[in-house]
């Protein structure tokens, strides 16, 4: 079936079943809320430390394409949505911590433009709107920042984002001390601890992400059968995403069959699907500033070569045994070393590696399949911010190689040994982020037989290169990798899975269905 050929029609009812309708009617009455602005800015003063200051955040401007009336889709600077729930441009949020005042500064539009792009809410309607103890326009704002006490400390994110009102009148009395100061080092980091764990209503936005991607996911698997190409899997998804009003997707989608799902972030999505046993499909869409993310290996055929199974087996196992390790108090560096013992367990009985399980865990080789971290936060970022300290490896061990936000940076050996070093160290020693209740990360496993990759860094190191089958590993390059995502909320008694897209049998039962149908 050629490309032009191929039915993109998706069904725009309600998918939810009985067992899911409470938990759908609990997240409308929360989201039908305000979203809890003031309680953020609250949290970011206690971690701040303060009694008394301006948190003053920026909010993306309007952007043109050099050259153009054209430009970027409109992303809103996430620091500043946390703070004021705000998803349009040109705006500015203050909290006055000593007065526990949130002030929203909104622009004026003016009727002849809301004619050609429509008009931003009043300061009457964003007042019922927003969760903010006052609003004003914008204009306003130069008088308000210029009147602060001289005594005055304002907390901003970044120099480039400090008021330029007090910028321009500090700049003609750099001798003098008077004035309110500006603090450019303290919110960013107090901001990020209060953003780990999520409230409520930061859940239920999370969940929805993941109820619209996980449909999605299912729509992607029963069409799998008459798609051709790695680009109408993308396509049947961000039409369903769009369709729940969940118009951008939290990452670039990742639609890599074949050889192609060996490389992680992938992202032409343009090959024929013909040949290949599998793929690699990882996308998720955000809805409301929060993202979801989401992967599955789909069996291009309808069912998976002896070799495909054989590392999906795996790595479904390291997941499943990651999932029921998390919970309040745990170290998520040693679920991920978790995984890595079942994936070293897994690929020795496949003959991919040789030697003994102990020396191939003290090598870190691991680390040549299983090539980046287990996971990692996910909120108003996809691969949200982190506190004072990585999930990962601690300050100590940052020097080889800084490792912030879990699966963004390459797992090497080193870091791996570093790691495990970690895990026989004391409490004290580890210096660690513990999970806490309300903290959401993925768990993504996954295993690639990168051919670039495996040669380039493995097969002439001395220790690496004794401890791998290579002429097996030459059988499973066509395999290209296996990966499965979910994202795991952390709770009191454990972990709840807010992904719901069909995995394991059931994945295989939505894809061949469709065949009665064609």
């Amino acid at each position: 079936m050629s490309a032009a050929e191929f039915d993109y029609e998706f069904v725009l009812e309600d998918e939810f079943d009985a067992i899911s309708l409470d938990k759908k009617q609990s997240v409308d009455e929360i989201l039908s809320g305000k979203y809890p602005a003031k309680n953020h800015a609250r949290k970011v003063a206690h971690e701040l430390g303060v009694d008394q200051g301006i948190i003053y955040l920026v909010g993306e401007p309007e952007r043109r394409f050099p050259d153009s009336d054209q430009g970027p889709k409109f992303r809103q600077q996430r620091y500043f949505y946390y703070l004021s729930g705000v998803d349009y441009a040109g705006c500015t949020v203050t909290y006055d911590i000593g007065l526990d005042s949130l002030v929203l500064w909104i622009p004026y539009t003016e009727p002849k433009k809301s004619h050609w792009f429509g008009s931003t809410p009043s300061t009457a309607e964003a007042a019922r709107l927003y969760d903010a103890d006052q609003v004003h326009y914008i204009s306003d704002l130069a008088n308000y920042i210029t009147s602060l006490p001289a005594t005055t400390t304002v907390y901003a994110l970044h120099a480039d984002q400090r008021p330029p009102q007090l910028v321009q009148h500090q700049s003609f009395r750099s001798r003098s001390s008077d004035g309110p100061s500006i603090n450019c080092s303290a919110l960013q980091p107090a901001m990020n601890r209060a953003r780990e764990v999520k409230d409520q209503y930061e859940i239920a936005l999370v969940r929805r992400a993941n109820d619209i991607s996980s449909a999605a996911h299912r729509r992607v698997a029963q069409a799998l059968l008459r798609m051709t190409n790695e680009s109408q899997l993308q396509a049947v998804f961000e039409a369903y995403c769009t369709s729940r009003d969940a118009h951008s997707q939290a990452y670039p989608v990742i639609a890599g069959a074949g050889p192609h799902g060996a490389t992680l972030h992938y992202g032409a999505n343009n090959a024929p699907l013909k040949g290949h046993a599998a793929i690699v499909f990882d996308a998720g869409c955000e809805y409301r500033c929060y993202a979801s993310d989401v992967t599955r290996t789909l069996p291009v055929s309808g069912s998976f070569s002896p070799r495909a199974a054989a590392v999906g087996d795996i790595v479904t196992r390291m997941q499943n045994e990651c999932i029921a390790a998390m919970k309040p108090g745990a170290f998520f560096y040693d679920i991920h070393n978790l995984a890595g013992r079942v994936a070293v367990d897994g690929l020795l009985k496949l003959g991919v590696l040789r030697g003994t399980r102990e020396e191939i865990i003290a090598a870190g080789t691991i680390s040549a399949f299983f090539t980046h971290g287990l996971g990692h936060h996910v909120g108003l970022e996809v691969h949200d911010v982190v506190g004072d300290v990585p999930l990962m490896l601690s300050a100590a061990s940052e020097t080889v190689g800084g490792f912030t936000r879990g699966k963004r940076t390459m797992m090497t050996p080193e870091k791996l040994i570093a790691m495990n070093k970690l895990s026989a160290a004391t409490a004290a020693e580890k210096q660690r982020t513990v999970l806490r209740a309300g903290m959401i990360l993925t768990i993504e496993p996954g295993l690639y037989f990168n051919r670039a990759y495996l040669e380039g860094f493995f097969r002439d190191d001395p220790v690496h290169s004794k401890l791998i089958e290579w002429d097996v590993v030459e059988r499973y390059y066509p395999v290209g990798g296996s990966r499965t995502e979910d994202c795991i909320l952390v709770t009191e008694g454990g972990y709840e899975n807010l992904t719901t897209a069909p995995k394991g049998q059931e994945l295989l039962d939505a894809i061949n269905r469709s065949k009665s149908r064609q």
